[in-house]
């Protein structure tokens, strides 16, 4: 979900030619629900072997990431979620109800034979499990493709590895990267072009664009620090924020008052005591990351991706022949 800023964001469109070469660190769980989320028949029904597994998630993965890496030259670096900070809980449960609205309306748009709308709804009710990840690492690193395990937020991770030398940006479609200080984020990381919107049952086209913070914070003359308490006034994963206030009107309060401390009485009040304001920044400024990792890009297991995705999940052999040809047939890519 992460903190809504668009309306008050700068950016800078590009292709994905403009990242050629790039190294980026890319949120795993965020790329992950997209898949499970759009890859789905026509009436909603995700991707499956015939054991019933889900394998919509590893048909995006695979084929996304031999495209980036074959007609794109990126570098890709996986970060997966650890365990989430405990404040974030009243997200997850939310998130939770809102998934099993969702699972209720889609069964009544089966029901009536509304397979567009089934299918509108089927995308916002996806479950991401640990074994999901796993299969997600595993065809990673049959790719050659390195994936880091995060304590906490994957987000936080990538961010803080956007900040050394070796990785040139934080991959996200939220901006929750930059309150954890990423100095770059890179946002529609997709070969496809579009985005769909489940409001409104219909595709709407993108491109990726990215995100400088030292360029954003010169632009509103704020510091980070200060972007953070924007971002608690709107409302994060960790806090709900003020009713009424949107990221232009949060923008106005900090660049006036500086600090939430210095906010008016009345809207102090509605954010909570000092300990709350404290433990959303906290986790924002001093996110719990590790060093704890290592980049290694390695040549693909050929004979192991055949056999994880077509032997075992029942996925075409001539197409997944086909990509691995194309992706794999220079050696210079790593």
């Amino acid at each position: 979900m992460g903190v809504l800023l668009t309306p008050i964001i700068v950016k800078q469109t590009l292709t994905l030619e403009d990242l050629a070469g790039r190294t980026l660190a890319v949120d795993g769980n965020g790329e992950l629900y997209q898949f499970l989320a759009l890859i789905r028949s026509k009436d909603g029904t995700p991707l499956h072997d015939s054991r019933g597994r889900i394998t919509s998630h590893l048909a995006g993965l695979f084929y996304r990431v031999t495209r980036l890496i074959t007609d794109h030259a990126l570098k890709l670096v996986f970060v997966f979620d650890g365990t989430p900070p405990e404040r974030k809980g009243a997200v997850i449960a939310k998130r939770r109800e809102i998934r099993q609205r969702f699972e209720r309306e889609r069964a009544e748009a089966l029901s009536r034979g509304d397979l567009a709308q089934a299918y509108s709804k089927a995308t916002m009710t996806s479950r991401l499990t640990r074994e999901m990840v796993a299969e997600a690492r595993e065809l990673l690193r049959l790719l050659g493709v390195p994936s880091i395990q995060a304590p906490s937020e994957a987000e936080a991770q990538a961010a803080h590895m956007a900040g050394s030398p070796a990785i040139w940006a934080a991959a996200s479609k939220d901006y929750d990267s930059l309150l954890f200080g990423a100095p770059r984020l890179v946002r529609f990381l997709t070969i496809s072009g579009r985005e769909f919107l489940p409001s409104k049952r219909a595709f709407r086209p993108i491109v990726p664009e990215v995100i400088d913070l030292a360029g954003l914070l010169g632009a509103w003359h704020i510091t980070r620090d200060q972007l953070v308490d924007l971002a608690i006034l709107v409302g994060t994963d960790f806090n709900e924020g003020i009713k009424g206030i949107g990221p232009k009107k949060a923008l106005a309060l900090v660049q006036q008052h500086s600090r939430l401390e210095s906010l008016p009485e009345n809207l102090q009040a509605q954010l909570g005591d000092a300990r709350e304001i404290a433990e959303v920044r906290s986790l924002f400024l001093q996110p719990s990351v590790t060093e704890d990792y290592t980049i290694e890009f390695t040549e693909p297991d050929v004979e192991g991706l055949i056999s994880f995705l077509c032997e075992e999940r029942e996925f075409s052999r001539e197409r997944v022949s086909a990509a691995i040809d194309r992706a794999f047939s220079r050696r210079s890519l790593f």
